[in-house]
């Protein structure tokens, strides 16, 4: 799939991981819709970057939210590109806390909504869109649309805390084959990407010294990852038209450790 031309659908596109994605889209000639709850980042994004690049506000769990920024990439040509990097972690909690109580229930479903519902709820519809549409004049494989999904290494191996969030990315992992099988007869690529720690403006809050313990467990490049070598990991994940089903460890080689 082309870059230049086509249309995307980044979710959470309005900061972190997405953000440096709608950029980085953008800037390789795709028309983007940033689909994200924050409504003034989104806005002053979309500003920033000129008329090829439209906010749409809502949530990724609506239905309703997500078809209408479906509808407003239709809007502006074919829909070929989804990015789903709606998602993210608030808190920790143990299976079982110290005094014995249990996991709060409530915290874990909506982890597992936050991240894996939201993120399939994007993918069966903007796939839905992208299956309506004729492959691109010439096209040799006949493929309609890609689309790429976001887990975490946290999917793989977990810290003591993260069941909830674990839980939920590894579902990103789990589905993807499942996905890309799927869509197979309807001419769509899925593949994920499962970040390790990535230098987003969340870690500009981290209290002094805790960046520069988990840079210095990264076997190498010793830091944290660039949000552009996520995007540019996206860019592709798109482009290379034989990754189909596959996902992609982005960590400088770490393995978490227990805690």
């Amino acid at each position: 799939m082309e870059i230049e031309g086509s249309v995307a659908l980044v979710t959470g596109g309005a900061s972190g991981l997405g953000e440096a994605t709608v950029r980085h889209l953008h800037r390789g000639g795709a028309r983007v819709v940033v689909f994200d709850r924050d409504e003034q980042r989104g806005t002053a994004l979309a500003a920033e970057l000129g008329e090829d690049v439209r906010f749409v506000g809502g949530d990724a769990l609506s239905e309703d939210d997500a078809a209408a920024a479906i509808a407003a990439a239709g809007d502006l040509g074919d829909l070929r590109i989804l990015v789903a990097c709606a998602g993210g972690a608030t808190r920790s909690e143990r299976t079982l806390h110290r005094d014995g109580s249990p996991h709060e229930l409530e915290f874990f479903r909506q982890t597992v909504d936050l991240n894996l519902v939201g993120t399939f709820n994007t993918v069966r519809l903007a796939a839905a869109a992208m299956a309506a549409l004729d492959p691109p004049p010439g096209d040799p494989d006949g493929e309609r649309g890609v689309i790429v999904t976001t887990a975490s290494v946290a999917g793989y191996e977990g810290q003591i805390g993260q069941v909830a969030y674990a839980a939920a990315k590894a579902g990103i992992i789990g589905m993807t084959i499942v996905l890309a099988r799927d869509l197979a007869v309807n001419g769509i690529r899925v593949n994920t990407i499962a970040p390790g720690t990535i230098g987003t403006r969340a870690w500009d809050q981290a209290p002094e010294g805790v960046r520069e313990a988990l840079e210095a467990k990264v076997p190498f490049p010793r830091r944290l990852g660039h949000p552009e070598e996520f995007a540019g990991l996206v860019e592709h994940l798109v482009t290379n038209r034989y990754m189909n089903g596959h996902v992609v460890r982005l960590d400088g080689a770490i393995r978490f450790d227990p805690k």
